[in-house]
């Protein structure tokens, strides 16, 4: 799954507020507004990944490259979220919503019968977030990190890799994708012209 959602409710935000240099120029997006959700609206491409947590991790490498579309449902407090992963260098789609929790800055998505949580965490630059949880403690602490264009500048790039270290991960264990073996352009090409052509006719 592209989004790499959480395993459970423990919240990472504790760690967070460790007073660390890596940690401090980290924002939490609590509570969550209108206007975020709006901010959130569009395009982004899964830059990459670290998780402690194996069943992520599997999740992680087998993604070769993603891109999704946020579309914001304010009055339900919801994210339609359409995405594009390419796995075993063949496309697949998948159409789904996202739950808002507004107060506390927490997304969460149903998979396999569970409700999967992170805490959305936005940077100082403009156009990227990540996704961060833990479970159980720092021993299965995970961050994902999008941005708008599927690749990144080197000061994004440390952002990301100030996280990585506030939480206590190696920059080893980061899974990133490879735009180049994108598999889904063509049918990303369709479903515009398809809804181009609903637009038109209604």
């Amino acid at each position: 799954m592209a989004l790499l959602w959480a395993l459970a409710v423990l919240s990472l935000l504790p760690l967070l507020d460790a007073q660390s240099p890596e940690c401090a120029n980290l924002m939490t997006a609590a509570p969550i507004s209108n206007a975020t959700m709006d901010w959130l609206s569009g395009k982004w491409f899964y830059i990459g990944s670290a998780f402690r947590n194996a069943e992520y991790n599997e999740s992680a490498r087998a993604i070769q490259a993603a891109f999704f579309y946020f579309e914001p449902r304010h009055a339900e407090d919801k994210l339609i979220v359409r995405e594009y992963q390419t796995i075993a260098d063949k496309c697949v789609y998948n159409c789904s919503y996202i739950n808002i929790y507004r107060q506390n800055g927490t997304l969460s998505k149903f998979e396999t019968d569970r409700e999967h949580f992170a805490d959305l965490l936005l940077s100082n630059h403009f156009r990227t977030f990540m996704l961060a949880a833990s479970w159980n403690g720092t021993k299965n602490v995970g961050v994902s990190f999008y941005a708008d264009k599927p690749e990144v500048t080197q000061e994004q790039k440390k952002e990301f890799l100030d996280v990585i270290k506030c939480i206590g991960i190696q920059e080893s264990e980061i899974i990133y994708t490879d735009e180049k073996k994108d598999a889904c352009g063509p049918l990303q090409k369709q479903h515009e012209e398809e809804r181009k052509k609903e637009t038109e006719g209604s």
